[in-house]
């Protein structure tokens, strides 16, 4: 068996346990571990977010972490378009896409060009968008916050 090279993709953005977690089960279960940086036009086109740190430092906090050997940030909503420069041979995702129209879609993308899906459990307890909304929430009401 050649060498499994993995690539785990995701925002970053308001880095948190959950992107710990998935960095270090996608790690492994590979023997080098790329992760993919959405960049800030990718999250304003597709999914309508605003990020609160730029593509280039959350590259930069990626690439610190010590499960991840390379980043490679996304500009283009197609995963093929990621696997076309990076040939990775396993794909890792949260199971919440597990079952979905866009995980069945991806498990078909990538079964054409031999490439496994590997999904891991997802974080529920946190979330970027669930911190994106607490920051909301004290943005717009200051005196929730009681010191």
């Amino acid at each position: 068996m050649g060498m499994r090279i993995g690539y785990a993709a995701g925002a970053f953005d308001l880095f948190h346990v959950g992107h710990l977690n998935i960095l270090r089960n996608a790690r492994e279960n590979c023997d080098r571990l790329i992760a993919g940086v959405v960049s800030d036009e990718m999250l304003r086109a597709v999914k309508g977010i605003e990020p609160v740190i730029p593509t280039a430092e959350r590259a930069e906090i990626v690439r610190s972490i010590v499960y991840v050997d390379d980043v490679y940030v996304e500009t283009s909503p197609n995963k093929l378009d990621a696997w076309e420069d990076v040939r990775f041979t396993h794909f890792f995702k949260g199971d919440d896409w597990r079952g979905t129209e866009k995980g069945l879609r991806l498990e078909s993308d990538f079964r054409m060009v031999g490439v496994e899906v590997v999904y891991f459990p997802y974080t529920a307890h946190t979330s970027s968008t669930r911190l994106r909304h607490a920051l909301d929430a004290l943005t717009h009401n200051p005196l929730a916050v009681s010191g």
